[in-house]
């Protein structure tokens, strides 16, 4: 059985820290899924707040950390997470137009799709009280600087000559 990995593990292992750490524990996890637990979205102090509401659409805030958190409990023990950026979100519905006025706390789920060397495709939704909030599918590219094709630099200039 899992031992709960709580916010402070959480905030280790991903980039965000202080209030922008917005999940509170791993619930349950495997190979290819995640579940987490989050309060945060009743915090009035928020910073994904704006005109003092939560949308919904900040729901894909705490899935992508949930994909993060994903990501560094598959690193190897021995190594660091991979460095994720989030590309893509598709096929997103918001089932309810935000997430402040919502009393229960939110369930974060995240279920891998497909992966391959640099990439992964994962489900995600997020819900409360046994309802969907919102739901869609989003995109990982993982260490995306190593991807970049290698440019090479442009000579100078020649003394005289406009660059």
């Amino acid at each position: 059985m899992l031992k709960e990995l709580d916010r402070a593990w959480i905030a280790g292992h991903i980039p965000h820290r202080g209030s922008m750490c917005l999940l509170d524990a791993v619930e349950a996890w495997d190979q290819e899924r995640i579940e987490c637990r989050a309060s945060s979205h009743r915090a009035v102090d928020n910073p994904l707040r704006a005109q003092g509401r939560l949308g919904a659409a900040c729901g894909i805030e705490y899935a992508a950390q949930a994909m993060a958190v994903h990501g560094a409990l598959l690193a190897p023990p021995a190594g660091s997470p991979r460095v994720g950026y989030l590309v893509s979100v598709r096929s997103t519905r918001l089932h309810v137009p935000r997430l402040d006025d919502i009393a229960a706390d939110l369930r974060v789920e995240a279920a891998c799709i497909t992966r391959s060397e640099n990439q992964v495709l994962y489900r995600f939704s997020v819900g409360a009280a046994g309802r969907v909030l919102i739901d869609g599918r989003a995109a990982v590219v993982l260490d995306a600087a190593e991807l970049a094709p290698r440019l090479k630099p442009m000579p100078a200039p020649a003394a005289g000559e406009a660059p």
